[in-house]
Protein backbone atom coordinates (compact mmCIF):
# COMPACT_ATOMS: atom_id res chain seq x y z
CA UNK A 1 0.00 0.00 0.00
CA UNK A 2 1.48 3.87 -1.18
CA UNK A 3 1.80 6.68 0.75
CA UNK A 4 -0.90 9.26 0.05
CA UNK A 5 0.35 12.46 0.79
CA UNK A 6 -2.18 15.81 -0.14
CA UNK A 7 0.44 18.83 -0.76
CA UNK A 8 -0.71 22.43 -1.32
CA UNK A 9 -0.59 23.03 -5.09
CA UNK A 10 1.00 26.67 -4.39
CA UNK A 11 2.89 26.14 -0.75
CA UNK A 12 4.11 23.12 -0.49
CA UNK A 13 4.64 21.59 3.08
CA UNK A 14 8.42 21.13 3.89
CA UNK A 15 7.52 17.82 6.00
CA UNK A 16 5.33 16.21 3.50
CA UNK A 17 7.73 16.88 0.49
CA UNK A 18 10.81 15.55 2.72
CA UNK A 19 8.96 12.22 3.31
CA UNK A 20 8.18 11.79 -0.10
CA UNK A 21 11.69 12.40 -0.76
CA UNK A 22 13.17 9.83 1.77
CA UNK A 23 10.56 7.26 -0.45
CA UNK A 24 12.29 8.21 -3.15
CA UNK A 25 15.67 8.06 -2.50
CA UNK A 26 15.20 4.26 -0.61
CA UNK A 27 14.79 2.91 -4.15
CA UNK A 28 10.50 4.26 -4.13
CA UNK A 29 7.95 5.09 -7.18
CA UNK A 30 6.26 8.11 -7.20
CA UNK A 31 3.49 9.62 -8.49
CA UNK A 32 3.76 13.12 -8.53
CA UNK A 33 1.68 16.46 -9.97
CA UNK A 34 3.36 19.17 -13.06
CA UNK A 35 2.49 21.90 -15.03
CA UNK A 36 0.93 19.11 -17.23
CA UNK A 37 -0.45 16.17 -15.64
CA UNK A 38 0.51 13.32 -13.08
CA UNK A 39 4.06 11.81 -14.08
CA UNK A 40 5.30 9.02 -12.46
CA UNK A 41 8.89 8.95 -11.17
CA UNK A 42 11.57 7.81 -9.08
CA UNK A 43 15.31 7.85 -8.73
CA UNK A 44 17.94 8.46 -11.57
CA UNK A 45 19.96 5.26 -12.25
CA UNK A 46 17.66 2.95 -10.38
CA UNK A 47 17.06 0.00 -12.25
CA UNK A 48 15.03 -1.90 -10.15
CA UNK A 49 12.23 1.15 -9.84
CA UNK A 50 12.69 2.15 -13.61
CA UNK A 51 11.41 -1.96 -14.01
CA UNK A 52 8.51 -1.25 -12.24
CA UNK A 53 7.76 1.90 -14.10
CA UNK A 54 7.93 0.03 -17.51
CA UNK A 55 5.41 -2.63 -16.31
CA UNK A 56 3.03 -0.05 -14.61
CA UNK A 57 2.98 1.84 -17.88
CA UNK A 58 3.42 -0.41 -20.13
CA UNK A 59 5.99 0.67 -22.00
CA UNK A 60 9.07 -0.69 -23.44
CA UNK A 61 13.21 0.36 -23.64
CA UNK A 62 12.98 2.22 -26.92
CA UNK A 63 10.60 4.29 -24.33
CA UNK A 64 12.49 8.13 -23.93
CA UNK A 65 12.28 8.34 -20.20
CA UNK A 66 12.70 12.22 -19.17
CA UNK A 67 14.32 13.69 -16.55
CA UNK A 68 13.05 16.59 -14.45
CA UNK A 69 15.48 19.12 -13.78
CA UNK A 70 15.74 22.27 -11.29
CA UNK A 71 17.26 24.63 -13.73
CA UNK A 72 19.12 25.01 -17.00
CA UNK A 73 22.69 24.69 -15.73
CA UNK A 74 21.63 20.96 -13.77
CA UNK A 75 19.75 20.05 -17.36
CA UNK A 76 23.92 20.59 -19.18
CA UNK A 77 24.96 18.52 -16.57
CA UNK A 78 23.16 15.23 -18.79
CA UNK A 79 22.57 16.94 -22.22
CA UNK A 80 24.82 17.89 -24.50
CA UNK A 81 23.60 21.69 -25.41
CA UNK A 82 25.19 23.51 -28.35
CA UNK A 83 24.56 27.54 -28.63
CA UNK A 84 21.59 27.52 -30.65
CA UNK A 85 20.15 24.60 -27.98
CA UNK A 86 20.96 26.73 -25.09
CA UNK A 87 19.67 30.00 -26.44
CA UNK A 88 16.41 28.52 -27.19
CA UNK A 89 16.26 26.70 -23.45
CA UNK A 90 17.29 29.75 -21.72
CA UNK A 91 14.31 31.43 -23.06
CA UNK A 92 11.60 28.77 -22.69
CA UNK A 93 12.88 27.19 -19.69
CA UNK A 94 10.88 26.42 -17.36
CA UNK A 95 7.93 25.70 -19.01
CA UNK A 96 5.55 22.91 -20.72
CA UNK A 97 7.78 21.17 -22.78
CA UNK A 98 10.01 18.01 -23.32
CA UNK A 99 13.75 19.00 -25.30
CA UNK A 100 14.55 15.84 -26.70
CA UNK A 101 18.99 16.12 -26.75
CA UNK A 102 21.98 13.72 -26.92
CA UNK A 103 22.85 12.16 -23.52
CA UNK A 104 25.92 13.06 -21.83
CA UNK A 105 27.97 10.47 -20.07
CA UNK A 106 26.07 11.54 -17.02
CA UNK A 107 23.41 9.35 -18.10
CA UNK A 108 23.02 5.60 -17.74
CA UNK A 109 23.19 3.67 -21.18
CA UNK A 110 19.76 2.55 -20.30
CA UNK A 111 17.95 5.39 -19.83
CA UNK A 112 18.86 6.20 -23.00
CA UNK A 113 17.26 5.68 -25.88
CA UNK A 114 19.07 2.55 -27.21
CA UNK A 115 19.04 4.31 -30.89
CA UNK A 116 20.15 7.61 -30.80
CA UNK A 117 21.87 8.12 -27.63
CA UNK A 118 18.56 10.59 -26.34
CA UNK A 119 17.20 11.61 -23.59
CA UNK A 120 14.08 14.01 -22.16
CA UNK A 121 14.59 16.75 -20.63
CA UNK A 122 12.36 18.75 -18.75
CA UNK A 123 12.10 22.12 -16.71
CA UNK A 124 9.04 22.88 -15.00
CA UNK A 125 8.08 25.58 -12.98
CA UNK A 126 5.14 23.91 -10.61
CA UNK A 127 5.51 24.40 -7.08
CA UNK A 128 5.70 20.66 -5.78
CA UNK A 129 7.60 19.07 -8.20
CA UNK A 130 10.59 21.55 -7.85
CA UNK A 131 10.14 21.25 -3.86
CA UNK A 132 10.93 17.67 -4.66
CA UNK A 133 13.79 18.59 -6.72
CA UNK A 134 15.21 21.36 -4.35
CA UNK A 135 15.02 18.42 -1.52
CA UNK A 136 16.61 15.58 -3.83
CA UNK A 137 19.40 17.77 -5.10
CA UNK A 138 18.92 15.82 -8.62
CA UNK A 139 16.55 15.31 -10.84
CA UNK A 140 13.74 12.44 -10.92
CA UNK A 141 14.12 10.24 -13.65
CA UNK A 142 10.26 10.34 -15.16
CA UNK A 143 7.80 9.61 -17.88
CA UNK A 144 4.08 11.02 -17.88
CA UNK A 145 1.56 8.86 -16.10
CA UNK A 146 -1.00 7.52 -19.11
CA UNK A 147 -2.45 4.40 -18.06
CA UNK A 148 -4.05 1.32 -20.87
CA UNK A 149 -4.92 2.34 -23.90
CA UNK A 150 -5.13 6.41 -22.97
CA UNK A 151 -3.77 9.01 -24.82
CA UNK A 152 -3.27 12.12 -21.96
CA UNK A 153 -1.96 12.08 -18.55
CA UNK A 154 -3.98 11.28 -15.51
CA UNK A 155 -5.27 14.43 -14.13
CA UNK A 156 -7.19 13.42 -11.33
CA UNK A 157 -5.66 11.86 -8.19
CA UNK A 158 -8.18 9.74 -6.96
CA UNK A 159 -8.81 7.81 -10.01
CA UNK A 160 -4.77 7.62 -9.22
CA UNK A 161 -5.01 6.16 -5.67
CA UNK A 162 -7.69 4.03 -6.98
CA UNK A 163 -5.76 2.15 -9.30
CA UNK A 164 -2.06 2.35 -8.41
CA UNK A 165 -2.00 2.51 -4.37
CA UNK A 166 -0.34 -0.92 -4.59
CA UNK A 167 2.20 -0.49 -7.21
CA UNK A 168 3.63 2.80 -6.52
CA UNK A 169 5.36 3.47 -3.28
CA UNK A 170 4.04 7.49 -2.55
CA UNK A 171 1.30 9.77 -4.12
CA UNK A 172 1.39 13.07 -4.00
CA UNK A 173 -2.14 14.43 -4.86
CA UNK A 174 -1.37 18.21 -5.89
CA UNK A 175 -5.21 18.74 -6.72
CA UNK A 176 -6.84 17.89 -10.48
CA UNK A 177 -4.04 19.09 -13.22
CA UNK A 178 -4.82 19.17 -16.77
CA UNK A 179 -4.46 16.46 -18.86
CA UNK A 180 -2.65 17.93 -22.00
CA UNK A 181 1.39 16.72 -22.36
CA UNK A 182 3.70 18.76 -22.82
CA UNK A 183 4.87 20.30 -26.52
CA UNK A 184 8.48 17.84 -27.22
CA UNK A 185 10.81 19.91 -29.06
CA UNK A 186 13.81 16.96 -30.78
CA UNK A 187 17.27 19.18 -31.17
CA UNK A 188 19.20 16.11 -31.05
CA UNK A 189 20.23 16.40 -34.64
CA UNK A 190 21.71 19.77 -34.87
CA UNK A 191 17.87 21.07 -35.86
CA UNK A 192 15.08 22.12 -33.89
CA UNK A 193 11.69 19.84 -35.23
CA UNK A 194 8.63 19.85 -33.36
CA UNK A 195 7.74 15.82 -32.36
CA UNK A 196 4.61 16.82 -30.38
CA UNK A 197 2.05 19.40 -30.24
CA UNK A 198 1.00 20.10 -26.65
CA UNK A 199 0.77 22.63 -23.62
CA UNK A 200 3.75 24.18 -24.78
CA UNK A 201 3.66 27.23 -27.24
CA UNK A 202 5.78 26.09 -30.55
CA UNK A 203 5.98 29.90 -31.96
CA UNK A 204 9.46 30.01 -30.55
CA UNK A 205 10.39 26.50 -32.20
CA UNK A 206 8.55 27.61 -35.84
CA UNK A 207 10.80 28.09 -38.80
Amino acid sequence: MSQYFSIHSENPQARLIQQAVQIIMRGGVAVYPTDSGYAIGCRIGDKNAMERICQIRDIDKEHNFTLMCRDLSELSTYARVDNTAFRLLKNNTPGRYTFILKGTKEVSRRLLNPKRKTIGIRVSDDPITMALLEAMGEPIMSTSLVLGQNEFAESDPYEIRERLERQVDVIIDGGHRGEEPTTVIDMADDEVKVSRVGAGDITPFAD
